[in-house]
């Protein structure tokens, strides 16, 4: 018998436990995802021979068509894709851009003194199919017709609608009527479908078909390119040909910070995932293991973290091709970090803080992830950013635009200014950490949310030595807002814990014992030593961690 290569500690689990589930194990591959037919169509992927990758873009496809107001092809993209073989860390920003014709002159002439958060205006380029199409180029062993299969049968046959998707949707019904072509697509007989309703949107079923046969080219160049662009002048929107055209998803090398012993990789800027390293660099300086799990101390100083790291992304993170010489070195710097841990007050929570002095130097999204047998690890989220993004569906596509250009400033003199062909400063951010034989894809959704929830997942395995669904399910707290006291915290938190918590200075807005304010997230781990794989699935979500079946 091969032993695990982890520390037995970690992988066992207590027989009377607080734990909802176990984690999946298999020396085959595992997807987890926030719905069980995603998560299924990636398992089967992964068992017709697919790379972890493919089995990702599975997964993606058949949630846009089951969560529709969380993503779909109209969404972003970002993934980290782990091969152990050749040790790579791959990353993948298929964020898409301002239309040319969109400028901070052009919504001022209009009126508008902020970013509009719904309707053709607030529409960036999508990248999702881009995204799909990079990822299937590197890593593809299918075809991308067989990859995408599971999502047009779901779309065409239907499929009944999970639980949780039921409530979201539901919430999104008064945006939904603001847009008819909305309102056709997603409100079948007037009104949102109920959970176990069947729902079929053959117009996206054929949106997928096409992209299934002809890739990128359908989406950015042909029929659905046109579809948006009849949607966009009906609108009165400036999205142009060359806008879709021209956009490609970039390849780009992760940032990294080491933490305890554990390398941890984000995604650059545009995305907000330095905001993560920068919180686990300042809580280095603090020995979270001796103030314990769920602890005063402990929480204390991981929300005064968050305020610090968030300040300096807020300060200054753009788009690199329009904001030149982001301080990411500075931002990463652990001498900076020991620098603001020492503005963290232990006793008091600060009401706000500033970006830091830096040294010189030269919405709504879905979270998956894939591990195959050979321990290849794809970490993807893709989102609309709001539920059903713009609410501006184009005729006969059966998907949403994204809003992610809400995003956008008005405020010339800032780094997330609005420009023309700019990507706006991105809130989704998959994750990957590692150490030794053992890596981890992970990532929990939920707009600004993301980055402190990230360190609460690593925090829990790196210093309290919880497993990977332990993790996930562990109470969490979060602070939505930048500056204040105000934070939210889920009621499995002791109730002495948040007493002492508010006695300095935390306003704490109490949620329910599994809310999802707090986000959803998903986890895959592969143990090269043992050659096993382990998956987690966030129970605040409707979805599970679905081994490789046989077939």
């Amino acid at each position: 018998m091969t032993k695990a290569s982890l520390n037995a500690d970690y992988v066992r689990t207590e027989i009377s436990r607080w734990q909802s589930r176990s984690m999946t194990i298999s020396t085959r591959g595992i997807v987890a995802a926030e719905n069980p037919l995603a998560a299924q169509a990636g398992a089967v992927v992964l068992a017709r021979g697919g790379h972890a990758a493919e089995a990702a873009i599975a997964a993606n496809a058949v949630m846009g068509v089951v969560a529709p107001m969380m993503n779909g092809v109209g969404g972003d993209l970002f993934a980290i894709v782990h091969e152990p073989a050749n040790g790579t860390v791959y990353g993948l920003n298929a964020s898409g851009w301002s239309p040319a014709g969109l400028s901070i002159e052009f919504l001022e002439s209009r009126g508008l003194k902020a970013m509009p958060q719904t309707g053709i205006h607030s529409v960036s380029i999508p990248g999702v199919v881009s995204g799909w199409t990079a990822l299937h180029g590197k890593f593809g062993r299918l075809k991308l017709d067989t990859i995408l299969s599971a999502a047009i049968t779901h779309a065409d046959n239907g499929f009944p609608v999970s639980e949780i998707t039921s409530l979201e949707w539901s919430g999104s019904v008064p945006a939904l009527r603001s847009d008819r072509n909305a309102t056709a697509t997603y409100l079948p007989g007037g009104h949102a479908p109920q959970a176990g309703e069947v729902f079929r949107n053959p117009h996206l079923a054929r949106t997928l078909s096409a992209i299934a046969r002809d890739g990128g080219d359908a989406f950015y160049r042909g029929d659905v390119a046109q579809l948006i662009l009849k949607c966009s002048a009906e609108h009165g929107g400036t999205l142009a040909p060359s806008d879709l055209s021209d956009y490609k998803a970039e390849w780009v090398t992760p940032l990294t910070t080491n933490y305890r012993g554990w390398d941890v990789y984000e995604i650059p800027p545009n995305s907000q995932g330095i905001a993560a390293l920068v919180m686990l660099n300042i809580l280095e300086n603090f020995p979270l293991g001796e103030y314990g799990r769920l602890t005063a101390d402990s929480l204390h100083v991981m929300i005064e973290a968050k305020k610090l790291a968030y300040a300096d992304m807020q300060r200054h993170i753009g788009d690199p091709r329009f904001t030149k010489n982001i301080p990411i070195e500075a931002m990463l710097s652990k001498a900076y970090a020991r620098q603001r841990a020492h503005l963290i007050d232990q006793r008091r929570a600060k009401e706000s803080v500033d970006a830091g002095q830096l040294p010189t130097h030269g919405g709504d999204t879905t979270y998956l992830c894939a591990v195959d047998a050979d321990g290849n690890i794809c970490s993807l989220i893709q989102s609309n950013f709001a539920n059903f993004g713009s609410a501006v569906v184009p005729e006969g596509g059966g998907f949403v635009l994204q809003s992610r250009g809400g995003l956008f400033t008005l405020d010339r003199l800032h780094p997330n200014a609005l420009a023309p062909r700019k990507r706006p400063l991105q809130t989704v951010i998959p994750a990957f950490i590692k150490r030794d034989q053992v890596g981890i894809g992970f990532g929990v959704m939920g707009g600004w949310n993301q980055p402190q929830a990230h360190v609460q997942v690593i925090t829990n395995i790196v210093d309290y030595g919880l497993n990977i669904q332990q993790a996930l399910e562990a109470p969490r707290f979060v602070k939505l807002t930048f500056p204040g006291t105000d934070v939210m915290m889920e009621s499995r938190v002791p109730e002495s814990v948040r007493q002492a918590l508010e006695r300095r200075g935390h306003d704490i807005d109490l949620q329910g014992e599994f809310s999802n304010m707090v986000g959803g997230g998903q986890a895959v781990m592969h143990d090269a030593g043992a050659k096993v794989n382990y998956g987690g699935s966030d129970p605040r979500k409707d979805g599970c961690a679905t081994p490789e079946p046989l077939l």
